[in-house]
């Protein structure tokens, strides 16, 4: 961000007075602090960003050239545990399969023919992950199962074997409803019998197979590790390379269990001469042999195991918890790719293209190549001699910066200039649309392919309040005095909106939704936003008085508002009411324009010419709260009218659903109206002199302060403690919908009712709250990925530096992608109503033919 925006107007920062000699400047030698902090601006930190993007990309690219895309190969190979004790794949996300999920799954598969045959092999860790694994599906144990299970849990492992000693019976888990047969076979080493086996298997060509295969050998419980057994063990496992490789061949996958480690202090006295260092000497075989295979050492499986030693029961079985993780794994591994669950991106294929996204990128090919012929043009016209135009703006930021270094320089400024000229000047729109095409383009390849990595997200205390209380401290660090002394005025307002969507971003980053209090607490921040949606509109009615400018004006918000949105709609292939927070405010702001201009339209002036007004207002207020509650009351009405065609498009989800709409809608049904009633209410309180807010003194005196600020306290702390006291997320949000004016009244109170307060705020909260809506509509792509279920990876292992390298970047591109849209306002919504007509028919001639292709028609 720019610094002249953090420290304000006034002072004598570098970035709006010449130094070294200018007219007006400041008098003296600027120091290498000075230079240092006049480069500490937002397009230098946007020029940081994109080598910081380039360099992703390269170091991304790599990667996957050297290691490969496939992100199952991330799943089964390493990862950490996070701080709530689950596990985090290297690079991609993992979806909690429930019961639900599971039978969803292989029911899928088998309504297309597939056989969902799963095939354990292995000692008594693989048995506890067999049993595990089938008690995901509820399945029924079988007898004979259920005796080996007790004698497992008793420590009796010798009772799992049959009379040869060597492979067990093979319990059988079969399901003809979901075409799943899962199996158990046991096995302490590789022999005759168990290749035999292997070779049946291939025989019965079971296509699409898994495969869990981990033993030793049988000495390991002696504890006699010799070379000539490691050898020996190394020759019986090459003996399987070739069946595993048969296998994968018919397009099975195959896994080896690697040995887990023990905790050598709470083993059985049967288990006492097993040592760690001979597990791991076993298997850097089992890694040596199966290396260059194609069966998959399963490397996060060994890992689950020994960061879960401390559990381990009696020493050597894995406990539960580990379980659950590794059958995680499994049916991640299994089922991703068909279920196309956000958050379960390892295994899962990236989103095929549409044909509205190849068109859409198409156009922004088009702009580029324009611009790149228009810069190439004028670049050969500066080589022939030919005098250029200079915005008027650009002459003067070069005269400025070349007077204190004309000297030096010499013919440099003038070189620069020219550059400048070459690239800016006509065809700006154009520019814009060329720079918004690379940002699109960057949206894409994060958040809809697999080229960058995504991790699940994690939630602690920790991890929200912290960066919370953080962002606080820079907000308070960055106050200062303000331009206004009204209640609400401007830089409130941009302060107010600032801080609402930085909290709400942390809680959308660390998952917090799962915290009741929390939840509750960050819809009342955006119960702030649309309340403040209804009063600033509100105001600007009553204060204008509305007309030609008023239509004008609607049209620009509206622009403002959906024009990220639109395109991401285009880009990313997600419908309008997937971003639910812009066609909420979209809807408000129709709502709120189409009362206002209800004849007779009332302002301060009209109240002043006929005092009827008042009446007419409070009808007003009345009659729209009234339309709201008929249809809060009847669902089926509710509906009835948002799935007509063709706006039906504009509510639905991409499963034809409206709920979600019904769902937010709901929420904040009565908050707008809230803003308009208490802006009404503010306005014509000032407009009888009940308080002063024209200076910098307090609103009230004394006494009368007092009384106020307990009670705006009051109303705050009840709302607190009403979203600790109640236990129900549909209650707290019902009762919500009716009481959410009362904290938001009460922290304006308080906000204003200081003069020292009122006249002061906090520049950083303010700077973010001018971007707030391109940071709430692009966190969804480039901060936070698969579709916001996850956290985008730019650095893989380093998670606290990811964040803090990927908020950069999105707190860029956000500043930039404002930037844009302010340059392409005005010729999208020109100042004559009638050219915004105009273009406005335009845009719908121009949708007609992707509203056909959505079934809008």
């Amino acid at each position: 961000m720019e610094l002249r925006e953090l420290r304000g107007s006034g002072g004598n920062e570098l970035g709006g007075i010449c130094i070294g000699g200018a007219a007006g400047g400041v008098h003296r030698v600027p120091t290498k602090a000075d230079l240092f902090m006049e480069q500490l601006n937002a397009a230098n930190a946007k020029k940081v960003a994109l080598l910081l993007v380039m360099g992703f990309v390269l170091y991304h690219g790599l990667l996957n050239w050297n290691y490969g895309s496939d992100s199952c190969q991330w799943l089964l190979s390493k990862g950490r545990f996070k701080g709530d004790n689950e596990w985090q794949p290297y690079g991609c996300m993992v979806h909690k399969y429930s019961l639900t999920d599971t039978r969803r799954c292989l029911r899928y598969l088998a309504f297309f023919g597939n056989k969902n045959n799963f095939v354990f092999i292995g000692d008594s860790s693989v048995r506890l992950l067999y049993q595990r694994f089938i008690e995901q599906l509820h399945l029924p144990l079988l007898e004979d199962d259920n005796n080996a299970s007790h004698a497992a849990a008793a420590g009796n492992d010798d009772a799992q074997d049959d009379d040869t000693g060597e492979l067990g019976a093979a319990p059988r888990f079969e399901d003809k409803k979901l075409h799943m047969l899962a199996q158990y076979i046991r096995a302490d080493e590789v022999n005759d019998s168990l290749i035999e086996l292997l070779a049946q298997f291939e025989a019965q060509k079971q296509l699409a197979s898994v495969y869990v295969v981990g033993l030793t050998h049988t000495g390991l419980l002696a504890g006699n590790v010799t070379e000539e057994l490691l050898r020996q063990y190394s020759a019986n496992l090459t003996r399987l390379v070739m069946p595993f490789d048969r296998l994968v061949a018919q397009t099975s996958r195959v896994l080896w269990k690697l040995a887990d480690r023990v905790d050598e202090e709470k083993l059985p006295p049967s288990w006492k001469l097993v040592l760690n260092e001979d597990i791991d000497r076993l298997n850097r075989v089992a890694r040596s042999v199966f290396r260059y295979t194609d069966a998959t050492v399963w490397e996060s499986a060994w890992q689950i195991a020994n960061g879960l030693l401390d559990n381990a029961i009696d020493g050597h079985r894995l406990c539960a918890h580990g379980l659950r993780l590794e059958v995680q794994l499994l049916w991640n591994m299994y089922c991703n790719d068909y279920m196309n669950y956000n958050d379960g991106t390892c295994c899962s294929s990236a989103e095929p293209h549409t044909t509205l996204q190849i068109v859409a990128y198409a156009l922004f090919g088009v702009c580029m190549t324009i611009v790149c012929v228009m810069c190439l043009r004028r670049w050969l016209l500066h080589l022939r001699g030919h005098t250029l135009y200079v915005p008027l703006r650009q002459h003067r930021s070069n005269t400025c910066s070349g007077a204190g270094s004309s000297s030096s320089s010499g013919g440099g400024s003038s070189a620069s200039s020219a550059f400048t000229a070459i690239i800016t000047d006509y065809g700006r729109p154009m520019v814009a649309l060329s720079l918004l095409g690379l940002i699109m383009a960057y949206f894409y390849l994060c958040d809809r392919t697999n080229f960058f990595m995504k991790e699940n997200k994690y939630y602690s205390e920790f991890s929200f309040w912290i960066p919370v209380g953080y962002v606080f401290a820079l907000g308070l660090f960055f106050t200062e005095d303000s331009r206004f002394t009204k209640v609400l005025n401007r830089d409130q307002i941009d302060e107010l909106r600032g801080w609402i969507l930085l909290v709400v971003l942390i809680y959308y980053m660390t998952g917090a939704q799962r915290v009741l209090p929390i939840h509750m607490h960050i819809k009342l921040l955006i119960s702030g936003y649309f309340f403040l949606t209804g009063y600033t509109h509100f105001t600007h009615v009553w204060q204008t008085g509305g007309n030609y400018s008023l239509f004008v004006r609607f049209f620009q918000s509206m622009f403002r508002i959906n024009f990220l949105t639109v395109l991401l709609c285009f880009c990313m292939n997600r419908p309008y009411q997937f971003y639910y927070f812009v066609p909420l405010l979209s809807f408000w702001l129709c709502v709120v324009y189409f009362v206002l201009s209800l004849p007779p339209r009332i302002s301060a002036s009209s109240v002043d010419a006929n005092p009827l007004h008042y009446l007419y207002l409070v009808c007003k207020c009345i009659g729209c709260l009234s339309v709201i509650t008929v249809l809060f009351m009847s669902e089926v009405f509710f509906e009835r009218i948002f799935v007509t065609r063709p706006w039906k498009a504009l509510f639905v989800t991409t499963d034809d659903d409206i709920h979600e709409w019904w769902y937010q809608w709901k929420l904040d049904r009565y908050t707008v109206t809230f803003g308009m009633i208490y802006a009404a209410c503010f306005h014509i309180a000032q407009k009888y002199s009940v308080f002063d807010d024209n200076n910098h003194g307090n609103l009230f005196s004394r006494r009368t302060s007092i009384s106020v600020t307990l009670l705006a306290l009051l109303g705050v702390g009840t709302y607190t403690s009403f979203s600790f006291l109640c236990r129900n997320v549909q209650n707290c949000e019902e009762i919500h919908s009716y009481i959410v004016f009362i904290p938001i009244i009460g922290y304006v109170v308080l906000r204003n009712i200081s003069g020292i307060l009122r006249t002061r705020y906090s520049n950083f909260f303010a700077w973010f709250g001018r971007i707030s809506l391109e940071l709430f509509v692009c966190q969804y792509h480039i901060w936070l990925a698969a579709d916001r279920h996850g956290v985008l990876v730019l650095l893989p292992g380093f998670p606290t530096l990811n964040m803090i390298i990927t908020s950069f970047i999105f707190v860029c591109a956000s500043h930039e992608v404002h930037r844009l849209t302010q340059i392409l306002v005005p010729f999208a919504v020109p100042n004559d109503w009638r050219l915004v007509m105009r273009n406005f028919v335009v845009f719908l001639i121009v949708l007609i033919p992707v509203a056909k292709s959505d079934g809008m028609f």
